[in-house]
């Protein structure tokens, strides 16, 4: 370890997750904006449905390890919505999905009291583009998919913990991924305005608000210029709080 010890944020899934610091994606927006402020890990296995991660959850989030995460990012269903008669299905019934899921987000909330959480259910996909990329449509559809996502808010809503309806934010969006599954920098877009929302609003203390988290050796000094640049970023491509400064606009275009 090094230090010093900052606040840890944690984003677990399966390909969404292991994918999000390529192509723009929104685990690389997550790390530039809380640069200074909170370490940003991945824990992304592609190819995985909920069944797997049951098998390593408590090692990913060990009750007695020194430090828990402050924020953690979930994202599993999208390979449980899976045709289970396509060949080599990653296909997981629905009720035993719900579960697996609900025995991960308990243990994680029993974590710490500080411990906050973000649900990502199943995503939409483009039915054609995948078939066009791949051949064949390698069983997943947006039928299937909305079954999912639907169990996955309904959970969210029963455990207390915030849920971005992912497929309703996918559903009929142009050029949201880049082989019909997997998100182009305009998807991780979409999903990360919904992340920064519900951490802007939700009243955790302590809040997780990149506006209102201490910058790391901020007495020491900091470089103006790049916290504008990081600020208009925000700004950018959030769009819920507005520049302070031309400055600003002037130096993120």
């Amino acid at each position: 370890m090094i230090g010093p010890s900052r606040p840890v944020f944690a984003l677990f899934g399966s390909s969404i997750v292991e994918l999000s610091s390529t192509h723009n994606g929104w685990g690389a927006t997550l790390t530039f904006l809380y640069a200074r402020k909170a370490d940003i890990f991945l824990r992304g296995y592609g190819g995985w449905n909920s069944r797997k991660a049951l098998e390593i959850y408590e090692k990913v989030f060990p009750k007695d390890a020194e430090i828990h995460p402050s924020l953690v990012i979930i994202y599993f269903g999208g390979n449980d919505s899976a045709d289970p008669n396509f060949p080599y299905s990653s296909y997981v019934p629905l009720d035993e999905y719900v579960e697996n899921m609900r025995k991960i987000v308990l243990h994680i909330k029993d974590l710490s009291e500080k411990t906050r959480l973000i649900m990502l259910t199943a995503p939409a996909v483009n039915e054609e583009q995948i078939v066009k990329t791949y051949g064949v449509n390698l069983g997943r559809t947006n039928e299937r998919s909305k079954i999912y996502a639907e169990a996955g808010i309904k959970l969210g809503e029963e455990l207390d913990v915030p849920t971005i309806d992912f497929f309703e934010a996918l559903y009929g969006q142009p050029d949201v991924f880049w082989d019909g599954m997997h998100l182009t920098a305009k998807g991780s877009d979409i999903l990360f305005k919904k992340i920064a929302k519900i951490i802007k609003e939700a009243e955790w203390e302590p809040s997780l608000d990149w506006d209102k988290m201490p910058t790391e050796f901020a007495d020491i000094g900091t470089d103006a210029h790049l916290e504008n640049l990081i600020k208009g970023t925000e700004d950018n491509i959030i769009g819920i709080t507005k520049p302070k400064s031309q400055e600003i606009n002037l130096a993120t275009k």
